[in-house]
């Protein structure tokens, strides 16, 4: 029989392609920067880097692997002298994960250096890159965050914030940016506010960062969140907000709350803790189960779970332990190690479990191999009935805007009405949070089926921006009718 007492649960999880994190007129700016950067990890695990300003020249220092690897070391961080400094952790959605992708990116341009760093996915980025190659660009990495890079190059504007615009009105797609010249830090957002983009202050110096928790862990308080469509830079003079953009309605993506933000941090003025404690709530009024007890399958179901068992009365119970103190390995382990569990995180609490109905609470089901798993471990550590519960809809949709998703033929949902999805995975029920329960979640009266209040393509199928390297079509169509709706 399989041994699946102890599992790697994180296999089957959507991977967000990034954070941001920018400070100015700091004099440690550049260990601020890996505070932050330590805060957003959970938002890329594959490499940091870190681009610092020191009045008269520009450091950079990239790395593949975890923020506390490759700045550690006070030798690292000296190496990066100056009062500004930008720094970025990624998970690569475009662009294979190798140095000459990690981000900040940097380049010398006409007036001067500039760097930056990118949150986000630009959907029409191969389309530009093809047309900027085409006209003689030569490329250094395979990321579409070099685009903007070129398109501020090109520019033909005198100042530097008025180049970057003509850039970013070329853009289709998701992106929070950062960036630093020798006399700026801009930040930006695209025109719908998909991704996350926050600012700070610290010692009266202005932070930019992709989350709340980036501000809370080096003692910097929260000042606002940037607008959709905003771009805010600052230098010697102060802070300058322009907003070249048609005002829209914010759209932003509605897994921040679901998945991807930490649960501590503070997205779009609600809190993401108390949206997945509410999401829980919903599912149990939605979809109640007849079982003895609630288990999370950590550590991202935990919050929902709290509240589904609040909500139906059941008590909660850790069913499943993730021990964290499980490292990376600098060995590819043999297939009889595998076996016998030596690098997987997570074990079945059989004491909880044995002999009862459980209702095991998850945020979100994606090609569904992992639930699989879970439901078995559930079974082999004595589960007389599994019932599974999903904080969010069915993803039946790819995410073309900085979420690692699979092709849609990959996604159980696309492939499978409920019940066969419950038979995919071996549960004696199974039930996903509704769209309207999940905007219910939220704090908003329902989805608003003419102007959403999200982005929630991967349940809808509704896509807020055109799409162009994947129709090949172009975006002007959609730009006008963005700008009738603004009117």
């Amino acid at each position: 029989m399989r041994n699946t007492a102890h599992l790697e649960l994180d296999a089957d999880r959507l991977r967000e392609e990034c954070g941001v994190f920018g400070i100015f007129g700091h004099a440690d700016a550049a260990a601020i920067t890996v505070l932050g950067l330590h805060a957003l990890q959970h938002r890329g695990q594959e490499a940091a880097g870190i681009v610092s300003f020191d009045g008269k020249r520009f450091h950079s220092e990239r790395r593949l692997g975890l923020v506390g690897d490759a700045f550690s070391r006070r030798e690292v961080i000296d190496r990066l002298p100056g009062n500004a400094a930008i720094g970025h952790v990624r998970y690569s959605t475009t662009g294979e994960t190798i140095l000459r992708n990690v981000q900040p990116l940097f380049a010398e341009l006409n007036a001067g250096g500039f760097a930056i760093g990118h949150n986000g996915n630009l959907t029409n980025g191969l389309t530009l890159r093809r047309q900027l190659v085409s006209e003689g660009a030569m490329m250094q990495s395979t990321t579409d965050t070099e685009v903007i890079l070129h398109l501020v190059a090109r520019a033909h504007r005198n100042r530097f914030v008025d180049r970057f615009i003509e850039g970013l009105r070329r853009l289709e797609g998701a992106y929070a940016f950062v960036g630093l010249t020798n006399k700026k830090l801009v930040g930006a957002r695209d025109p719908l506010g998909i991704r996350p983009l926050v600012l700070g202050k610290l010692d009266g110096c202005p932070i930019l960062a992709s989350e709340t928790c980036a501000l809370d862990i080096i003692g910097a308080h929260y000042v606002r969140d940037v607008e959709n469509g905003e771009v805010l830079v600052f230098d010697e003079d102060g802070a300058h907000s322009h907003k070249p953009f048609p005002p829209l309605a914010p759209r932003p993506c509605i897994f921040e709350y679901v998945y991807f933000a930490r649960p501590d941090s503070i997205v779009g003025g609600r809190s993401v803790y108390d949206v997945r404690k509410a999401s829980g709530a919903e599912l149990a009024r939605e979809a109640p189960a007849a079982a003895d007890v609630v288990i999370p399958v950590p550590d991202s179901g935990v919050p929902a779970a709290i509240g589904f068992a609040q909500q139906s009365g059941l008590p909660y119970e850790l069913g499943i332990i993730r021990n964290h103190y499980v490292g990376r390995t600098f060995i590819e382990p043999t297939q009889q190690i595998r076996q016998l569990g030596v690098r997987l995180k997570h074990s079945a609490n059989r004491a909880v479990v044995n002999g009862k109905r459980i209702v095991l609470i998850d945020d979100s089901i994606v090609r569904g191999t992992t639930s699989v798993k879970i439901v078995q471990m559930m079974r082999d550590a004595g589960a007389r009935e599994v019932h599974f519960r999903v904080a969010s809809p069915p993803i039946a949709h790819p995410d073309y805007y900085g979420i690692d998703t699979p092709e849609r033929d990959n996604l159980l949902a696309a492939k499978h009405d409920l019940e066969g999805m419950q038979r995919f995975i071996n549960a004696d029920s199974l039930a996903f949070l509704s769209v309207e329960g999940i905007y219910r979640a939220t704090g908003a009266n329902g989805r608003d089926p003419v102007r959403p209040q999200f982005t929630d393509h991967c349940f809808t199928g509704e896509y807020p921006t055109p799409l162009t390297d994947q129709t090949g079509q172009q975006a002007l169509p959609r730009q006008l009718s963005l700008l009738a709706e603004a009117g």
